[in-house]
Parts: C-alpha cells; structure tokens; sequence
C-alpha cells in the first residue's frame, strides 16, 4: 500500500508545546497508512530531533537565521516536496504557516495549518499577514476555541476552520514514584518535601517573575515546600535574578531545558502555571496525565481544560496573587490534594488523550488529500 506523505513545516525543534507534540503524536499515528517528515529552521534549536526519529520520522533542518531567511527558503521546501512526493503538508506557527501558503501558492499541495495562539498577541505585523495570507491553504486548526474564536474575531476566513483540542499521551506520560524520588534527591530535595513545579519556556506569558513571588508567600509559611522549574528561554537571567532576590536558591531548581521532563513531573505534588495568556498548554496536559494536583491561572485554553473546583483549582488571569491560597488549600489538606491528582488524571484520560487527536488528525489528512 502507497503511504501518505506527510510534511510539518515549524520554525524551531525546541521543547515548546507545538514542537513537543510532533514525536508525540508520531508514536501513534498508523505508520502503515502514513509516513512523516519535518523540516524546521533553527539549527541551534533542535532538542526534538532525536525524538522525532526515534519515532520514525524524517527530520531535515532548511538554516534560517531569521524570518526573511527562513521565507527566503520557499524553493528549497518546494523542491524537498517534489523529490519525496508530499501529500499534504502541515504547518504550525505563523512564520512556517507564511511560507507553507507560499508553497501551496506555487504547488497546490494541500497545506493544513494549526494556530497554537490567540491573534490578539500577536506583533502587528504577523497579525496583517496572517490576515492577508490566511485564505492560501487549505484547512486550519485551533488549538481550543479560544484560539479558534479569535482567528473568527481577527481573520474571519473563507477557508474552512475547526477546533482540534491538543492531547496527551497517557500511556506514556504515567507517574513514577520510583523516578519522583530520584529526582528529588539528585537536586537536593528532601524525600518527603512537598513540591510545587512548572514547566515552561522562559518567556513573558509565563510570568515566571510572578511565579517566583507567589513560591516566596507559600514558602515563607510552608518550609519544606521546594520548587522545580524545568526549561529554558529568553527571560532566563530577569527571572534567576529575581529567584536570589527572593532568596530561593536553595528551595527552587532550574533543571534546565529537558527532552524528557517525565523525572520532574513525577516528582512534583502540584503543577502551578501562572500565565498571562494561553492557547492550550501541552505541559498541562502532560502534567494532569501524570497526575500532578493543578493550580492555575484561567488563561485562554486553560479553562477549557480545568473546571475549577472539579479538576483542579483556577483564577482570573489578573488574580495571580491569589495562587499562593489555592496552594495552600492543597498543602494542609493532604487528602484533597490526593483528590486533585487523580482528577486530573482521569479528566485528560477521559477528554484529552492523544490517541482522540491522532485520530482526527488522520481523517483531516485524508480529507484535504481527497
């Protein structure tokens, strides 16, 4: 049988949410029926690769230095696709979304293109250009309906759109009480320290300066809660600057950027995400699926994920301050924290699993190819 050749398009292999999801989801697609390649830009952002092929796929780095580069690499894409007889080609992220249209202009190759953020924080330029260049493909996905409503509000496209909820994998990502403790004692924290974590690139909508800050109020009445924040980013020294400020070298761990972040969520208690905005966070989803207890913020995506109350505990995004109260509902009730572990697991297994999205993913690729 002919596989189904499937292309993704993506600006960098960093472990960002979007770049996560592509060896994740290659692990379950039906290998029999399609076959996948990769091609991304940022050669010094290639923590995915190995993921990838270790998964199967077929990874090819075009090197971009910057956007007008990476647009500057639409020939070479085209011939790539014409050499290995690519079906559809799936992009993720406005820049590798405007060079994917560009190649469809020229090849009519079906391009299927998934939005991850809402269009209202985008830079003005990428706004007008998704805008003007939206209608060039063949199908788009929002990552939930937030993202999906506000390319509606912003875009409102001729070309068909839906919403496809991102996904865990569950099989995969299960707890290890084993590997938790390990990890613990590698950083130096106490076997039975209560752990408050997040994972994350080091941007702005992190708010992990906040994040510290309400570490510093549980902490300051909680003295054998630690902290963990696995990742890496632009706001690295702002944010490692405010972690002495505070005074919490000793009680909160930058792991570093981690292709396998299983060992800190296994050894995390509570997931803490204190974002401004969202699309929908795969870390979260990863998190729940490793029955880390949630506290967070109810930025975009993130309510559509978290009832409040039900699987886990939320604020407004402008409320930040009041996750160090949402915590500590957690700490001193040790059989409701218990409770929210294991709700989040059985929310993601029961909504949000990556076998649903793998599923859809291969009807919408038979589609657009039909």
């Amino acid at each position: 049988m002919q596989k189904n050749k499937i292309l993704h398009i993506i600006k960098s292999l960093g472990r960002g949410g979007a770049e996560m999801l592509l060896p994740e989801t290659m692990k379950l697609h039906n290998t029999s029926k399609f076959e996948f390649h990769t091609i991304y830009f940022l050669p010094w952002k290639n923590q995915m690769v190995e993921a990838l092929e270790s998964a199967g796929g077929k990874v090819s780095c075009f090197s971009a230095t910057n956007n007008l580069k990476l647009m500057q690499q639409y020939s070479g894409v085209i011939e790539y696709c014409k050499k290995n007889e690519i079906d559809v080609i799936h992009c993720h992220l406005p820049w590798a979304g405007f060079l994917g249209r560009l190649v469809f202009a020229k090849t009519k190759i079906p391009v299927v293109y998934s939005e991850h953020n809402m269009q209202e924080r985008y830079h003005i330029a990428t706004k007008t250009i998704n805008r003007f260049t939206f209608n060039s493909q063949s199908l788009a996905l929002g990552v939930s309906e937030d993202v999906t409503n506000s390319i509606k509000k912003n875009i409102n496209p001729k070309i068909p759109l839906k919403t496809l909820l991102n996904g865990a994998n569950t099989d995969s990502f299960r707890r290890d009480p084993n590997s938790g403790t390990k990890t613990k004692l590698k950083l130096g924290i106490p076997e039975d320290a209560l752990v408050i974590g997040n994972v994350a690139v080091f941007r702005f909508q992190k708010r992990l300066i906040e994040w510290l800050k309400v570490f510093k109020e549980i902490e300051t009445k909680n003295s054998n809660v630690y902290g963990i924040i696995v990742g890496a980013g632009p706001l690295e020294e702002e944010i490692k600057a405010e972690l002495i400020k505070l005074k919490l070298e000793k009680k909160v761990f930058f792991p570093g950027l981690k292709t396998d972040v299983k060992p800190y969520f296994s050894a995390m208690d509570i997931f803490m995400m204190s974002s401004s905005f969202e699309g929908l966070p795969i870390a979260l989803l990863e998190a729940m699926s490793m029955e880390c207890a949630i506290v967070s913020t109810d930025a975009g995506g993130i309510k559509e994920v978290i009832r409040n109350g039900e699987d886990g505990l939320t604020c407004k995004v402008e409320e930040w301050t009041k996750l160090s109260c949402l915590c500590k509902v957690l700490i001193e009730d040790p059989e409701k924290l218990s409770n929210y572990k294991n709700a989040a697991r059985e929310r993601v297994l029961n909504n949000f699993s990556l076998r649903r999205m793998v599923d859809e993913l291969e009807e919408i690729y038979l589609s657009v190819i039909r």
